[in-house]
């Protein structure tokens, strides 16, 4: 099912079962969706929306961190429960072997051989993992595997 029906599914079942934290979270979410179309001028791509998803659980871990230095464990409480109804929405994510093999197949398909090429790679393989691995990680192994060969 695609990604965009999906949500508007579960932002109807939310809306008629009165759960008002999904709901919030599904609305923002689907306006966060329609203004990227709007910017896009067109409909977006299952890839697209899941990126939206990945931006929206980011912004989520960040306030986590940010409320818990401040010390409002309320708020921290809040946004734990919209991250975890968010990253529902997210394929399962890569183990650290299958990220590594992932890592050094896209190095074998560009021919990368040196951290020149990194652009190239991470280009090539971040489509591949969004959602599925942080971007800060297949950086950091991208660059390892790089600086090795």
């Amino acid at each position: 099912m695609e990604l965009k029906t999906r949500l508007a599914e579960d932002f109807t079942a939310a809306l008629r079962s009165g759960d008002k934290l999904r709901l919030s979270v599904l609305r923002l979410l689907c306006a966060l969706i329609k203004n990227r179309e709007v910017e896009k001028r067109g409909p977006l791509s299952d890839a697209e929306v899941l990126q939206a998803i990945v931006a929206s659980c980011k912004l989520r871990q960040e306030a986590i961190e940010q409320y818990g230095q401040g010390g409002r464990q309320d708020l921290v409480d809040k946004e734990t429960a919209e991250l975890t109804i968010l990253q529902s929405y997210l394929p399962r994510p890569l183990t650290s072997d299958e990220l590594q093999a992932m890592v050094l197949d896209a190095i074998r398909e560009v021919q990368a051989t040196s951290l020149r090429e990194m652009g190239r790679v991470m280009g090539l393989l971040m489509p591949r993992v969004t959602g599925r691995a942080d971007g800060k990680v297949v950086n950091t192994l991208v660059r390892e595997a790089l600086s090795k060969s």
